[in-house]
């Protein structure tokens, strides 16, 4: 499988991902801190007991020093009319199938959540990642999280996915352990965006 260096991507006018670097680690600290805990959920790294900055700016050095030798890909949603830090996205390879090849994650900043930043910015990294071989991307969501669950079926119903119960795991999130499902999506060489149905709902 070949590697790439992260690279920014314009999904819109509204919507640009960037490559996640210490640069944004004030902004994006303060995008953190207005939805603590809930964002532990999405960053299950986070150690609330903590300092809190610490952690980020160790999550940014390493996401850019792997980004540039394509072992991950981190982007900071961002909007380029304001320059405001919307969320994050990004693929690791820490998968629990054994049918994918990386994990896929997200977190929109509670200000920003339903308009429909997270499908835009999902359907624009699996379109980046998918240009050349064949992929497997998992994607994890605790079904009691109805708004994550929404967005992740839609992701699938979109890309033609599956259901993978053999990829189910219990995530500990601010101490507790949660059962989150898991679904994975093809793309590359055989797999694309059903354009139909992006187009009626999309």
């Amino acid at each position: 499988m070949s590697r790439r260096a992260t690279v920014s991507i314009r999904v819109d006018d509204g919507l640009v991902l960037r490559p996640a670097s210490p640069s944004v680690l004030t902004e994006l600290q303060e995008a953190f801190e207005e939805t603590l805990p809930e964002v532990s959920r999405a960053m299950p790294w986070i150690d609330m007991e903590r300092d809190l900055r610490q952690q980020i700016l160790s999550f940014l050095d390493e996401t850019q020093r792997m980004g540039r030798s394509g072992l991950l890909h981190h982007w900071v949603m961002t909007d380029p009319r304001s320059e405001q830090i919307m969320g994050l996205i990004g693929f690791d390879r820490v998968t629990r199938s054994t049918k994918s090849d990386w994990n896929l994650g997200y977190w929109v900043r509670s200000l920003n959540q339903k308009y429909g930043v997270a499908r835009r910015s999902i359907r624009a990294v699996l379109e980046w990642l998918g240009r050349g071989n064949k992929i497997v991307v998992e994607l994890k969501v605790d079904p009691h999280n109805l708004p994550g669950l929404s967005t992740v079926k839609h992701a699938v119903r979109e890309w033609g996915g599956t259901r993978e119960p053999d990829g189910d795991s219990a995530i500990t999130v601010a101490g507790l352990r949660t059962m989150h499902h898991c679904y994975l999506i093809e793309i590359g060489d055989r797999g694309s965006p059903d354009m139909s149905y992006r187009q009626v709902r999309g």
